[in-house]
Protein backbone atom coordinates (compact mmCIF):
# COMPACT_ATOMS: atom_id res chain seq x y z
CA UNK A 1 0.00 0.00 0.00
CA UNK A 2 1.43 3.37 -0.83
CA UNK A 3 2.69 5.93 1.46
CA UNK A 4 3.38 9.23 1.05
CA UNK A 5 4.95 11.56 3.61
CA UNK A 6 5.44 15.37 3.05
CA UNK A 7 7.64 17.75 4.93
CA UNK A 8 9.26 21.30 4.96
CA UNK A 9 6.26 22.82 5.79
CA UNK A 10 6.82 26.30 8.76
CA UNK A 11 6.20 29.95 9.02
CA UNK A 12 7.37 32.38 6.87
CA UNK A 13 6.71 36.19 5.89
CA UNK A 14 5.03 37.26 2.90
CA UNK A 15 7.00 37.32 0.24
CA UNK A 16 9.04 34.37 1.13
CA UNK A 17 10.18 30.95 -0.06
CA UNK A 18 9.41 27.25 1.42
CA UNK A 19 10.23 24.13 -0.65
CA UNK A 20 7.86 20.84 0.30
CA UNK A 21 8.80 17.89 -0.24
CA UNK A 22 6.79 14.48 -0.47
CA UNK A 23 8.47 11.20 -0.43
CA UNK A 24 6.27 7.64 -1.65
CA UNK A 25 6.70 4.38 -0.80
CA UNK A 26 4.64 1.29 -1.06
CA UNK A 27 4.45 1.14 -4.94
CA UNK A 28 5.41 1.80 -8.23
CA UNK A 29 6.27 5.71 -8.44
CA UNK A 30 7.67 6.31 -11.35
CA UNK A 31 4.23 5.22 -13.06
CA UNK A 32 2.31 8.00 -11.84
CA UNK A 33 1.35 11.42 -11.94
CA UNK A 34 1.31 12.99 -8.35
CA UNK A 35 -0.36 16.24 -7.35
CA UNK A 36 -0.45 18.76 -4.44
CA UNK A 37 -3.17 19.98 -2.90
CA UNK A 38 -3.93 22.89 -0.36
CA UNK A 39 -6.81 23.10 2.56
CA UNK A 40 -7.24 26.38 4.39
CA UNK A 41 -8.95 26.53 7.72
CA UNK A 42 -12.39 26.81 6.69
CA UNK A 43 -12.84 25.86 3.01
CA UNK A 44 -12.23 22.58 0.77
CA UNK A 45 -9.02 21.45 -0.07
CA UNK A 46 -8.36 22.20 -3.78
CA UNK A 47 -5.67 21.86 -6.18
CA UNK A 48 -2.69 23.17 -6.51
CA UNK A 49 -0.39 21.64 -9.46
CA UNK A 50 0.27 18.28 -10.92
CA UNK A 51 2.74 16.53 -12.79
CA UNK A 52 3.06 13.62 -15.47
CA UNK A 53 4.23 10.46 -14.71
CA UNK A 54 7.84 11.66 -16.75
CA UNK A 55 8.00 14.82 -15.21
CA UNK A 56 7.63 16.40 -18.76
CA UNK A 57 4.16 18.45 -18.34
CA UNK A 58 2.53 19.98 -15.36
CA UNK A 59 -0.59 21.95 -14.27
CA UNK A 60 -0.97 24.62 -11.96
CA UNK A 61 -4.16 26.46 -10.50
CA UNK A 62 -4.25 30.05 -11.71
CA UNK A 63 -2.94 31.37 -8.11
CA UNK A 64 -0.63 30.29 -8.16
CA UNK A 65 1.30 29.79 -11.76
CA UNK A 66 4.43 31.74 -11.96
CA UNK A 67 5.59 31.05 -8.48
CA UNK A 68 5.33 28.16 -7.80
CA UNK A 69 7.41 25.10 -9.28
CA UNK A 70 6.31 21.37 -8.87
CA UNK A 71 8.90 18.70 -9.81
CA UNK A 72 9.75 15.47 -9.45
CA UNK A 73 12.87 13.21 -8.90
CA UNK A 74 12.08 9.52 -10.00
CA UNK A 75 15.40 7.69 -8.65
CA UNK A 76 14.16 9.93 -5.46
CA UNK A 77 10.74 8.54 -5.10
CA UNK A 78 9.89 12.19 -4.63
CA UNK A 79 7.98 15.33 -5.62
CA UNK A 80 8.57 18.70 -4.77
CA UNK A 81 6.78 22.04 -4.58
CA UNK A 82 8.94 24.99 -5.12
CA UNK A 83 6.90 28.24 -3.39
CA UNK A 84 8.16 31.13 -4.01
CA UNK A 85 6.23 35.18 -3.47
CA UNK A 86 4.45 33.66 -0.74
CA UNK A 87 1.51 34.92 0.42
CA UNK A 88 -0.98 35.19 3.53
CA UNK A 89 -3.69 33.80 1.07
CA UNK A 90 -1.34 30.38 0.56
CA UNK A 91 -1.50 30.20 4.18
CA UNK A 92 -3.20 26.52 3.87
CA UNK A 93 -2.17 22.67 4.92
CA UNK A 94 -0.32 21.25 1.96
CA UNK A 95 -1.30 17.55 0.87
CA UNK A 96 0.72 15.48 -2.15
CA UNK A 97 -0.98 12.70 -3.52
CA UNK A 98 -0.92 9.83 -6.21
CA UNK A 99 -3.00 9.66 -9.13
CA UNK A 100 -5.36 6.89 -9.76
CA UNK A 101 -3.83 5.52 -13.04
CA UNK A 102 -0.88 4.52 -14.39
CA UNK A 103 0.70 7.01 -16.44
CA UNK A 104 -1.30 9.62 -16.80
CA UNK A 105 -0.53 12.71 -17.50
CA UNK A 106 -1.05 14.47 -14.54
CA UNK A 107 -4.25 16.20 -15.72
CA UNK A 108 -7.66 15.63 -15.02
CA UNK A 109 -6.31 14.14 -11.16
CA UNK A 110 -7.63 11.97 -9.13
CA UNK A 111 -6.04 10.91 -5.86
CA UNK A 112 -5.81 7.75 -5.13
CA UNK A 113 -3.36 7.96 -2.19
CA UNK A 114 -2.86 11.17 0.03
CA UNK A 115 -0.15 11.98 2.32
CA UNK A 116 -1.33 13.63 5.79
CA UNK A 117 -0.23 16.77 5.27
CA UNK A 118 2.84 20.01 6.01
CA UNK A 119 0.92 23.09 7.89
CA UNK A 120 2.36 26.55 5.63
CA UNK A 121 1.97 29.71 7.19
CA UNK A 122 2.51 32.77 5.59
CA UNK A 123 2.42 36.19 7.77
CA UNK A 124 1.90 39.33 6.46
Amino acid sequence: QAQLVESGGGVVQSGGSLRLSCVFSGGAFSRYAMAWFRQAPGKERTFVASIMWSGKRAYYTDSVRGRFTISRDNAKNTVYLQMNSLEPEDTAVYYCAQDYVQFGIGSPFRGASWGQGTQVTVSS
